[in-house]
């Protein structure tokens, strides 16, 4: 979750999501008001354009509709309470979405206009943007492709309430989960004897040859290539871009990937469409805030002065480009 585009103010964010994820729901409205009282102190600091939330849930008008990993939130008025408290506008994206858009805006999909972007961390993201336009669905919860099933005779429950889900496999969480429980085939695995560890100490065992380690990150290919076989069958992407810290572990899953891919989807579409790693990092996000920002200006500034006419278009792309006088995110 990020309230400003300020990096002074990023890793004080940061602490706040980490614990609205283990506070009760009036607990957590009061951390969220404490984070808008840490933002508001540093206004001057702050670009109305770019006080776009980036959240992990599914939004309609600012309200949280559901939030599978912070479920504390679902139902609650965010983007009210976050311009009460502001006193600017406030606007709340699915950050998947912001990302997808920073990363055709400023990343990997420069010069696209049909994209897909997944991004994996410790859940699985996703942003669909067609044609150019972002498509958020007729109740704005399009794209959650991590919650899509890629192993329907699975036991494994996901936290959306389903099971077999693409999440539970290509994320950061799946990924240690799926090491322990592949313990017992490895008898000699140092696995065994290690404590706690993390989705990033899976891929750095299997670079150093850790079988197991190989083996999961394997799986992670697979999954993550049954769903993008089915991306491009049902939506002929010209690029998919692949985000996220799980991303980092690339050159352990993108073959297997890629070999489902090329298995599973129709000939043609799968030789065209381009997969990609993100090249923005964890920047995408906030540049595609900002972006939705500028549009936002652009579309308000133009509509005050009567509507979208055609040869409003020049000015409307110019007004988005140049953020209407703000610096351009770099």
């Amino acid at each position: 979750m990020y309230g400003a585009a300020n990096p002074r103010l990023r890793p004080m964010l940061d602490s706040f999501f980490i614990l609205l994820q283990n506070l009760p729901f009036g607990l957590l409205l009061a951390a969220l008001l404490l984070e808008s009282f840490i933002v508001s102190k540093n206004r001057r600091e702050v670009e109305p354009a770019v006080l776009w939330l980036l959240f992990c849930a599914i939004a309609a008008s600012g309200v949280v509709v559901q939030a599978p990993n912070l479920s504390s939130l679902d139902g609650f008025q965010l983007a009210t309470a976050l311009t009460s408290e502001l006193g600017l506008a406030a606007t709340v994206e699915n950050d998947a979405n912001a990302a997808a858009v920073g990363e055709m805006w400023r990343g990997a999909a420069r010069g696209f206009r049909t994209i897909v972007c997944l991004t994996l961390g410790t859940g699985v993201g996703g942003g669909i943007i067609l044609d150019g336009k972002l498509w958020r669905g007729v109740n704005n919860s399009a794209g959650e492709i991590g919650h899509t099933c890629v192993d329907p005779f699975s036991d494994v429950a996901c936290t959306c309430g389903s099971r077999g889900c693409l999440e539970r496999f290509a994320s950061a969480t799946g990924i240690v989960r799926m090491t322990r429980e592949a313990k017992t085939r490895f008898p000699d695995s140092v696995w065994h004897s290690a404590g706690q560890f993390t989705a990033a100490d899976v891929y750095q065992a299997g670079v150093q040859g850790d079988a197991l380690a190989l083996e999961v990150m394997q799986r992670v290919g697979f999954y993550l290539g049954v769903a993008l076989a089915n991306l491009v069958n049902l939506l002929n992407p010209e690029m998919i871009v692949i985000g996220g810290g799980v991303a980092n572990g690339w050159n352990l899953f993108a073959d297997e990937m890629r070999k489902q891919v090329a298995e599973r989807a129709f000939p043609v579409p799968a030789a065209q469409v381009k997969i990609v790693r993100a090249e923005c990092g964890d920047d995408a996000g906030l540049l595609g805030a900002a972006r939705l920002g500028f549009d936002s200006i652009a579309a308000t500034d133009l509509e005050s002065r009567g509507g979208f006419a055609q040869k409003d278009r020049s000015d409307l792309e110019e007004a988005v480009n140049t953020g209407r006088g703000r610096p351009r995110p770099q």
